[in-house]
């Protein structure tokens, strides 16, 4: 299912303008989406026009689309059909403590979420929904001038299409707070293209994120009607409902073109063992075996990047990923010279997975919320830039911390990771960087 829905997206997302009559829908598996638009406060008068557009781009992708203005429809039977349900510029208290609870049960259970515009307008006293939502609405200056997005993120099916920067017309929020730390932002205004925003030079417009069990999307667009026929809108918005629908993943349409592979399953090429143990590659896995010892990629050194990769513990199992270290056959240089980013969720909080070992605990809290248990897989972004480093656990930023050592640099090393011992088995796959100006 999901390989069909990124046949999809790739197809469409690079030139959203091609007619539909040149790219025949593909049918997947009867995905199902809800959208809700009731409204307790202001109601927008583009809400016919993006239910419209919806259902257009149900026939056109392969999907089913209901909609309703019923919160009767708030049922763990009901809800339970659908893959997705998409809050389009809802407004006010629209559901009741038991529609509230069977919403929660569905999300839960692993449901997705999508909000549209005034969605951030909505159910101020639900604590649940305002973390899934991700931020509450602020205000919003006079009219729909016309102001630039900046894209940050390109490798999310809503974004994949779209330049690094997006000049559209629309009624732009500011929000009570700022989600980034708890979502992955995707895009952000520059409030310097228009008057009236009053969040800074951070204020984002666009996110995602995984939430107690199931997927969220949100944009702040879509207050016009013009909104809903605009084809780079209609693709974001594509984009995210595929996302929340757990259709696609948040890499899928761009492929992560702009991410260079430094183990892509087939080789170690210009990869060197340092110590004792080894890993073992099987089915384009690296799984660790013996030590202590670390694994480290000796081609190049590394200064302003973002490393992705993947990887999975088979029990109560201890690894890591080094960044920062000189080049060495010992892999103690690493560890005196280097930063450890540790696997391990078991050890106390400056010793576990997403601490940055010896120094700085990850949030607990989030780190919990996302993390994938023994057996699965867990994807680990570490963003560097100069000093300063921020790690994020399958797309949920979980440490920010920077570097005031004179012995240890972030600026410019080596990226390794670490096989423990004979009693920790983790495994490692698709090891990806993207150099950052």
């Amino acid at each position: 299912m999901i390989g069909a829905a990124a046949a999809v997206i790739g197809a469409v997302a690079i030139n959203p303008s091609v007619a539909r009559a040149e790219r025949p829908a593909k049918k997947r598996d009867g995905e199902r989406i809800l959208v809700f638009s009731k409204t307790a406060g202001f109601r927008h008068d583009s809400i016919p026009d993006g239910i419209a557009a919806i259902r257009q781009l149900g026939a056109d992708n392969g999907f089913t689309v209901d909609a309703t203005e019923d919160s009767g429809a708030f049922t763990p039977g009901h809800l339970q059909q659908y893959n997705a349900v998409v809050f389009l510029s809802t407004t006010g208290d629209v559901l009741n403590g038991a529609q509230q609870r069977a919403f929660e049960d569905y999300v839960r259970g692993g449901g997705g979420y999508v909000g549209v515009h005034a969605a951030a307008d909505t159910e101020y006293d639900w604590p649940f929904y305002g973390g899934l939502v991700g931020a509450y609405f602020d205000s919003h200056p006079p009219g729909t001038p016309q102001a630039t997005v900046k894209v940050e993120d390109r490798n999310h099916p809503a974004t994949a299409h779209l330049d690094a920067e997006w000049v559209r017309i629309d009624e732009w929020y500011n929000y009570r707070t700022n989600p980034r730390g708890q979502v992955h932002v995707l895009a952000t205004l520059d409030e310097d293209s228009y008057s009236g925003g009053n969040m800074g030079e951070d204020h984002p417009i666009a996110w995602y994120q995984t939430y107690e069990g199931g997927r969220a999307f949100y944009t702040g667009g879509g207050h016009t009607k013009e909104s809903f026929a605009e084809p780079e809108f209609r693709m974001h918005l594509l984009g995210g409902i595929l996302y929340a629908a757990g259709v696609a993943e948040s890499d899928c349409g761009s492929g992560e073109t702009d991410y260079t592979p430094i183990f892509d399953g087939t080789s170690t090429e210009g990869w060197k063992q340092a110590g004792p143990g080894s890993f073992r590659l099987e089915d384009g896995i690296l799984t660790s075996e013996g030590g202590m010892g670390m694994l480290w990629y000796e081609a190049r050194k590394f200064t302003s990047y973002s490393l992705k990769l993947d990887w999975m513990m088979a029990g109560d199992d201890n690894s890591g990923v080094f960044i920062g270290f000189p080049p060495s056959d010992d892999p103690w240089s690493a560890v005196n010279n280097g930063y450890e980013i540790q696997i391990d969720a078991t050890d106390t909080p400056d010793k576990t997975t997403g601490a940055v070992y010896g120094f700085q605990s990850a949030d607990i809290a989030a780190r919990d919320k996302a993390l994938n248990p023994p057996g699965e897989w867990n994807t680990f972004e570490l963003r560097v830039e100069g000093e300063h480093l921020e790690v994020w656990l399958n797309d949920v930023k979980i440490n920010d911390f920077t570097n005031t050592d004179p012995v240890r640099s972030l600026a410019e090393g080596h990226i390794g990771i670490q096989n423990h011992g004979d009693d920790d088995q983790v495994s490692f796959r698709n090891i990806r960087v993207k150099d950052l100006p």
